[in-house]
């Protein structure tokens, strides 16, 4: 087989991931089990009102004990079980982490590191995505399971794989360097071109053959960052190959709807989802609360709007989060009573129709034993499970919430390209992290209580009367014409520094920064002024900022504040410009989080976005999701304090008629159908 020549137009069309609902799953392993446990298991589910189950998702031990030898005899009693009890089966192809016997006849396709050193079996996915034999081997295990269970009416939904590039994403073996250079040759063409993108004059690293390229290992010095760019664009692209390539031999075989579960989250950047999405039935996102973070439960938010961005605002699949405390931090925090529940209605608020748990049972063994589960070590006498029991029968409230969309004003550019240039190696100031300036830009609209999209630089601005762009240091001609069309159109735009930088190819673009936006926000920058961490500056505004300033001067902008102090006083530090019949406004430094939702207040408020929810800290979301029929306000306290809200319609929660205010303990969720009239 050729692992390279499957193509997609070989394959029949999936039919869409249909379900009844919100659906209610979970990770099922019961190869850690004896059958014994199985029936009681089954019932437990039922108990809990669960419908979606996935299972087989680290099969292939269990299925191909020894090379060529398939054993699907428990993989047969589990699914029959779960179709005799009507529950439907979220089937894994069970190719995310290969056996021991595969790795040990075929050292050769474990990954390796930039440090050059090989990463070898006892975790999990122990292979390199461009290994040729892994790739023979796991194809023959995903024909053998979809030729077994393509058409089981049992089968709801193929899961391939298992968070694809969570551990492997970057393999620098000699396999992936073969595989980098075929994939270089078919976008530049030429060795000269390739030379030009990268900027090989520099250094003395130009190129005079396709073979004399290699992965970016480590370095004495810093890495060429084109190099860089580019083989985070053929990792992410190796890895979607591949999925085609299961995906491929399960449409063979079935019509059933596949996907596989992304990472959006503030702990993964390895993927472009962005090129991802188009090959996904359904979007399926894994999400678990970062501790480490300053609000978790606000990147919770970013993170589940950027899935429902990711599926063009259909509705998504949540298919793994924690009911309470997970393995892998150094903190792992319980969460507490009510916790899970605002959590997971968090993401049906913001477009998920599907909520499921990493996993049904707790694990004895391995290492995510002290990963919590919807059943714990200690039974089901707890209260963990008396509320995963409660968040059932709430999901099965919710019934006709399904299918509904949520609509947003206000959109945020988000790029992973964006994201791997201008968080690379020489940059001005390592304290300028990418993603920590979009939480800040989301964050002050979330407490705002605008309701936000996620979207990609080539998306459709149309439909927003605000579209910030925060930090975008790479961005291609094609994609600035589109924003500043967009302003042009009648658009506000907010765009903040270390933005428009360089193209698509990490140049400079000559002549003054921000380079690609330089006529649309009329102003020219001279030089960056980056400052050391703690250091405080102000704004005549009265605004404090830090980490970055710049020596701007001002083409056709006004002036909206000026540096007080710091390293350039008397600067402009935040800008505005009449761009034909829009707006474009420009920050030339970090805000302190105060002072940036003040400015994205009266920019919000200028360019007519409706807020949905009041302001708040964080503590009161308030999403609004629409279908042809209706809508429903979610309205989510993570507060101390109760909180009244106006609103009128039928609350689905408690199940009650709201007339014109709605009581929101504190920490509880209520969900509204509200009455057209309103």
């Amino acid at each position: 087989m050729n692992s390279r020549a499957a193509t997609l137009n070989e394959t029949a069309t999936a039919a869409p991931f249909v379900h009844e609902g919100i659906a209610y799953g979970c990770d099922y392993n019961p190869e850690q089990w004896g059958p014994e446990t199985w029936t009681d298991d089954v019932r437990l589910m039922r108990e809990a009102g669960v419908d979606l189950v996935a299972i087989n998702i680290f099969g292939w031990s269990h299925l191909e004990p020894r090379a060529g030898e398939y054993d699907f005899a428990t993989l047969d009693t589990i699914i029959e079980l779960l179709h005799a009890n009507g529950i439907r089966v979220n089937l894994g192809t069970g190719t995310s982490s290969p056996p021991p016997w595969l790795t040990t006849l075929h050292p050769e396709m474990l990954p390796v590191t930039a440090e050059g050193t090989t990463r070898f079996p006892g975790g999990r996915q122990a292979w390199c995505p461009s290994s040729a034999v892994f790739r023979e081997h796991a194809l023959a295990l995903v024909e053998k399971v979809a030729e077994r269970y393509g058409h089981h009416p049992a089968v709801a939904l193929w899961h391939v794989s298992n968070e694809l590039g969570c551990h492997n994403a970057l393999c620098y073996c000699d396999d992936t360097a073969a595989a980098f250079r075929l994939w270089l040759e078919a976008r530049y063409g030429t060795i000269d071109a390739l030379n030009a993108a990268w900027g090989t004059s520099f250094w003395s690293q130009r190129y005079g053959e396709w073979a004399e390229i290699l992965t970016p290992r480590l370095t004495l010095s810093s890495r060429n960052p084109g190099q860089m760019l580019d083989f985070h664009r053929f990792s992410s692209a190796e890895l979607l190959d591949y999925y085609r390539l299961e995906a491929a031999v399960l449409r063979r075989h079935s019509n059933v709807a596949v996907t596989t579960n992304f990472m959006v989250t503030a702990h993964i950047r390895n993927l472009d989802y962005w090129s991802w999405a188009g090959d996904m039935d359904i979007i399926a996102n894994d999400h678990y609360l970062d501790h480490r973070l300053a609000d978790p439960a606000i990147e919770l938010a970013f993170a589940a709007d950027l899935t429902r961005g990711l599926a063009q605002g259909e509705p998504w699949l949540l298919m793994e989060q924690a009911t309470g405390a997970v393995n892998w931090q150094p903190h792992n925090l319980a969460k507490v009573p009510g916790e899970m529940t605002r959590n997971s209605l968090a993401h049906v608020a913001r477009g998920a129709d599907g909520i499921c748990f990493f996993q049904w049972r707790a694990s004895l063994q391995g290492s995510e034993k002290f990963h919590s589960a919807l059943v714990p070590h200690a039974g089901t006498d707890t209260v963990l499970w008396r509320e995963v029991v409660a968040l059932g029968a709430t999901l099965d409230r919710l019934v006709e919430v399904a299918g509904s969309r949520v609509v947003a004003d206000a959109a945020i550019i988000f790029s992973w390209e964006a994201w791997w240039a201008g968080d690379g190696e020489s940059r001005p100031s390592h304290a300028v992290r990418y993603l920590d300036q979009v939480h800040a830009a989301y964050t002050a609209l979330h407490q705002l209580g605008v309701t936000v999209d996620i979207v990609s630089p080539d998306a459709d601005f149309s439909a927003y009367r605000l579209v910030v762009a925060p930090c975008l240091y790479l961005i291609s001609d094609e994609q600035a014409r589109n924003l500043g069309s967009y302003v042009a159109a009648g658009g506000h735009a907010l765009i903040t520094f270390f933005s428009g930088i360089v193209d698509e190819d990490d140049r400079v673009r000559s002549g003054g920064y921000p380079g690609a936006f330089r006529e649309l926000l009329g102003i020219t920058v001279e030089e960056f002024s980056p400052l050391l961490p703690g250091h405080v500056l102000t704004l005549d505004s009265g605004a404090a900022a830090s980490l970055w300033s710049e020596r701007l001067r001002v083409d056709t902008a006004e002036v909206v504040a000026n540096y007080l102090d710091g390293p350039l006083p008397g600067i402009p530090a935040i800008t505005r410009n009449g761009h034909r019949s829009g707006t474009a406004w420009y920050v030339a430094t970090a805000l302190e989080p105060g002072a940036l939702r003040n400015l994205m207040r009266t920019i919000a408020e200028e360019a007519r976005v409706t807020a949905v929810g009041p302001e708040s800290a964080g503590t009161i979301e308030v999403v609004r999701r629409v279908n042809a029929t209706g809508s429903y306000l979610f309205i989510i306290n993570h507060g101390h304090d109760d909180v009244e809200l106006p609103a009128s319609g039928h609350e689905l929660v408690v199940g009650e008629p709201i007339g014109r205010v709605v009581r929101v303990p504190a920490g509880a969720v209520r969900v509204i159908r509200e009455d057209p009239a309103s």
